[in-house]
């Protein structure tokens, strides 16, 4: 049979030996496990569904070996699982290429060179500024008093003329009211009749003198001066003196600081030229490091899952504190959600009690 035939018919075989291979001793292993098995081949018939491209791949690159006359080097040996003993069984898997992600710098830009203006830098500074200067100033001192007690000479002993009124007396007199005179007056009752006519008579009187009593002031004692000595007059008197005369006095008034903070310049502006380096950029890609290839793969089929080995594995869950349930060599719901619960505490991958997880358990088939 040709190498092409082989290859081809590769994906099928995988699976093929995994239930054509053990099947004699499917009578030993209950109907939970044919199951449970059955789903672990249906997840490798999945895995190798979606390798069919790679596979073809594969195929081509031995046609091409085989071309070139290497075709030698695959003998019917290498479909079988190299170093394998008894009571163990294989799958054949797809490995695919292996990458390694490779780091490339590359230059973006040249090296240059810029002019950088250097701002002045300002920063805030505390300090004594002069609010008002030292000075002087007059003061007045006031003057101080005392109560004292003292006979003070309210009018001093003089001498004093005076006058002397002159002294009046009253005396009395008689004297002429009027002096005598003679005056005419009708005369009545004539006697003498000088005619028939005769008219109004008239006769000059001698009308004797008239005299009154009159009083009057006449000085007795005429008006003089005379001295008269008057004494001295004093009052006790309480009064506020002067203790100490008011003065002046200079005081020395002394400069008034503040501390302020105020924003000052710490450093001026400047320039500065500034290298530019030259710049790279990283660019990764893959790189080849092995070409994909088949491989053997150790698997748990119904050949090597004998109720001995299920037991093995159930009493190795036990003992790791996961409770499979009865120890009963049948792979159950029981055992496998223990072994679930072992692969998730142990970072291992969860769903299939797989070879990795036998080993971890320390079961050896």
């Amino acid at each position: 049979m040709k190498m092409t035939k082989h290859l081809g018919a590769l994906a099928s075989v995988a699976v093929m030996m995994t239930v054509a291979a053990c099947g004699s001793t499917g009578k030993n292993v209950s109907g939970n496990a044919e199951a449970a098995l059955q789903q672990q081949l249906d997840a490798s018939q999945a895995q190798l569904s979606a390798q069919s491209q790679q596979l073809q791949s594969a195929e081509a690159k031995l046609a091409a070996a085989q071309a070139a006359g290497n075709a030698g080097n695959y003998g019917a040996s290498d479909l079988l699982p190299p170093g394998a003993n008894p009571g163990q069984c294989f799958t054949r898997v797809w490995l695919p290429p292996q990458y390694k992600t490779v780091s490339e710098k590359r230059l973006v830009q040249e090296a240059g060179e810029r002019l950088e203006v250097i701002p002045a830098k300002y920063g805030k500074v505390t300090k004594k500024v002069l609010v008002e200067e030292a000075s002087t100033k007059i003061v007045t001192v006031p003057a101080t008093y005392k109560t004292v007690t003292e006979r003070v000479l309210v009018r001093p002993a003089r001498t004093v003329a005076e006058q002397v009124a002159p002294v009046y007396e009253t005396v009395s007199e008689r004297i002429i009211d009027k002096p005598a005179h003679t005056t005419w007056k009708k005369g009545t009752g004539p006697i003498t009749k000088i005619d028939q006519s005769t008219g109004e008579i008239m006769c000059l009187v001698e009308v004797p003198a008239t005299y009154k009593t009159i009083s009057k002031q006449v000085l007795k004692t005429a008006a003089s001066t005379r001295t008269r000595e008057i004494p001295a007059e004093y009052r006790t008197v309480t009064k506020r003196v002067v203790d100490r005369e008011a003065s002046t006095k200079t005081i020395e008034i002394p400069a008034k600081y503040s501390t302020v903070t105020v924003t000052e310049e710490t450093s001026p502006s400047s320039t500065r030229s500034i290298t530019i380096p030259a710049k790279y950029t990283t660019v990764t890609r893959q790189e080849l490091v092995s070409e994909g290839r088949m491989d053997w793969r150790e698997i748990l089929c119904e050949t090597n899952a004998t109720p001995q080995h299920i037991s093995s594995i159930q009493r190795a869950l036990q003992k790791a504190g996961y409770n499979p349930g009865s120890v009963d060599g049948r792979v159950g719901p029981g055992t496998m959600n223990a072994v679930s619960a072992y692969q998730r505490a142990n970072g291992l991958p969860v769903g299939n009690l797989d070879m990795a997880t036998i080993k971890a358990l320390g079961v050896k088939l």
